[in-house]
């Protein structure tokens, strides 16, 4: 008897719960996947592989689907109708959307992050212009060669932590001023090594409460704890002269609530680096898997700069512009490499095909799977550079069906200042070094949703100064 009671109290205490936790659906809703634990929804499913959980899901249902996601409602759009809503409807809104998010990467409130959401996106659009990065790529080439100096006239590395060495120091001194905290080398192993903690695990922390994070929640407070200093040195040294401000004294000035500097400093760093770093692995890794693409790339370098490494490469605007390859292969590896869900939220019903998308829900876009529509480009999984042969690119014009940084009135303010430090890095690193991948070119994980797609496996180069 106790059995049946038992059983009973089961089944109806589930009945409960499904029916506070999972609405029935509206017939003209979008079909929904929900999974069988309340809350929970298909989060484990989904959470094995979200690339290939949204393909899968697109085949068998069309392409409108919601999936219920711890407590979340997510209705992504695969096709070009949704797109074009995702990027132009004035009821999808992209702050509500990420602001939970950045309150737990980088504990900034929600009344802050409104107050101050608008104005920063215009003056970083502003500062980070094509117009303007290239103001910067003097300091970038005298800071990454700096950086390729200690690597010394050969070695052996993994390449995304070669990358990453190259990379970080040079930029945070354009972004936030030079000497400003990375004026040793034991300091910068110890910034990068707390950086990439946070960084490795953000997409998970930004929706996980801190106290599961126990590692990302250590460096998230030793990279605040330093940017406190960080704050004080740049109102101590910032000049009147706008022309002569940082981005990040820039960013200060700009930013109602001062005592949140140190956390909108952690939040530039993060942009700055998360998906930069990766791309220019990726690019460096295409490049250098496939001979005639390398040989390519070679013929063009040498054009400008000759054969033998100097000891100082000066990369001016002009010479960008006369290394359209490398520039197509960067362009190449974001395409492949794109994130694989950008999110908005939806205010207002939103009609789509013959569905219709209910307020409160998150409307998903991704990226990956738009560039991998044969319409925009054939051959979709196969890296071909000379496509971008058909791109205006000299008036910043992307390929029809490119979506790697947004749409709409949100584009990442930071994109021609990211294409243009990973074209001098690519430029600068293949004039000096000759190269070859000691690995096979790695399969991207299906892992991941937020950001560039991280590789699966190693990736050890070998380079030696060309002579």
């Amino acid at each position: 008897m106790d059995l049946v009671v038992a059983a009973l109290l089961t089944i109806i205490l589930g009945a409960v719960l499904k029916l506070v936790l999972f609405r029935s659906r509206n017939s003209l809703e979008p079909p929904c996947l929900s999974g069988w634990i309340p809350w929970v929804g298909a989060a484990l499913q989904f959470g094995r592989a979200p690339l290939t959980f949204i393909e899968q899901a697109t085949l068998k249902y069309g392409p409108v689907f919601t999936v219920y996601l711890l407590g979340k409602r997510y209705t992504f759009v695969t096709e070009e109708e949704g797109f074009q809503v995702f990027c132009t409807s004035k009821d999808a809104d992209f702050e509500q959307a990420v602001q939970k998010s950045v309150q737990h990467a980088v504990s900034v409130p929600e009344e802050i992050f409104y107050k101050n959401r608008k104005n920063l996106y215009i003056m970083m659009k502003g500062k980070m212009s094509a117009s303007n990065v290239h103001e910067l790529s003097g300091n970038l080439c005298h800071e990454f060669q700096k950086c390729m100096a200690d690597l010394g006239s050969e070695g052996t590395e993994e390449l995304r932590d070669l990358v990453r060495h190259i990379m970080f120091p040079p930029v945070v001194s354009i972004l936030f001023g030079k000497d400003m905290f990375l004026t040793a080398k034991e300091n910068i192993r110890e910034f990068e090594e707390h950086f990439q903690n946070y960084d490795n695990d953000f997409e998970y922390a930004t929706q996980l409460p801190e106290y599961f994070m126990k590692k990302w929640s250590k460096s998230k407070k030793w990279l605040l704890k330093s940017f406190e200093k960080v704050v004080l040195y740049a109102d101590k040294t910032n000049p009147p002269d706008d022309s002569y401000k940082t981005t990040y004294q820039r960013l200060l000035d700009t930013l109602q609530g001062k005592n949140f500097g140190a956390n909108y400093g952690l939040l530039l760093l993060w942009a700055s680096q998360a998906n930069a770093v990766p791309i220019a692995f990726w690019t460096l890794a295409f490049i250098l898997s496939c001979p005639s693409f390398y040989k390519s790339v070679m013929k063009e370098l040498e054009s400008i700069y000759g054969r033998a490494a100097k000891e100082v490469v000066s990369v001016s605007e002009d010479d960008l512009k006369n290394l359209p390859f490398i520039k197509w292969c960067i362009l190449e590896t974001i395409r492949l490499r794109a994130p694989g869900a950008i999110v908005k939220k939806v205010t207002n019903p939103i009609n789509v095909q013959n569905f219709v998308i209910p307020a409160g829900d998150l409307l998903v876009m991704s990226p990956y799977w738009f560039h991998r529509n044969p319409q925009y480009f054939p051959e979709p999984n196969t890296f071909k550079p000379d496509r971008w042969k058909e791109a205006n690119l000299e008036k910043n014009h992307f390929l029809e069906g490119f979506v790697a940084f947004g749409g709409g009135t949100h584009q990442c303010p930071g994109r021609w200042f990211a294409i243009m430090e990973i074209h001098i890095l690519v430029v600068l690193f293949l004039c000096k070094y000759e190269c070859s991948l000691l690995d096979p070119l790695p399969k991207e994980s299906p892992l991941h949703l937020v950001g560039t797609q991280q590789p699966e496996g190693p990736c050890r180069i070998h380079y030696k100064l060309r002579t």
